[in-house]
């Protein structure tokens, strides 16, 4: 489903719904750049109430994803036949992410040939405090439903 106003994405996706993305705000977007609020379901929460370390890669990855779809002349269609496949992933942690909200803040930092490079950034919304950083690797490869294809 597509995303209303202001916001990122819509029903319909996997990953994003079980984030649910649908309720992100989207606060920025330009060439090569985003930065989404994004909240915590309890579904992500440990016992502590802050984000489980192991779910802070599926926002990396989604965030990941669609800042790479910011840059000039990127194929946005989903129907299209490229695809984005993550093939690294770094991510460091440094404060908890509490919630209810924080901010995502991704970037893309190097695209070479069919290969790009994308830090993203869990900030307090308060002070702007950093929380977690991660630097992913996408693939661009051609869409296939055969395993091995690329």
């Amino acid at each position: 489903m597509a995303p209303g106003p202001g916001r990122l994405l819509g029903r319909g996706h996997p990953a994003g719904d079980f984030l649910e993305a649908h309720e992100w705000k989207l606060l920025e977007r330009g060439p090569g750049y985003l930065k989404v609020e994004a909240h915590l379901p309890d579904r992500v929460r440990n016992p502590r109430g802050q984000l489980f370390g192991g779910f802070t890669p599926t926002y990396v990855d989604l965030v990941s994803l669609f800042a790479s779809r910011t840059r000039p002349g990127a194929q946005v269609d989903a129907s299209a036949p490229q695809w984005l496949a993550t093939t690294n992933m770094r991510v460091d942690y440094f404060d908890p992410v509490l919630g209810p909200t924080f901010h995502l803040e991704a970037r893309i930092v190097r695209e070479r040939g069919r290969t790009v490079m994308v830090e993203t950034r869990f900030l307090d919304p308060g002070d702007g405090k950093l929380l977690v950083f991660a630097l992913t690797t996408l693939r661009r490869v051609t869409r296939s439903n055969k395993l091995g294809d690329a």
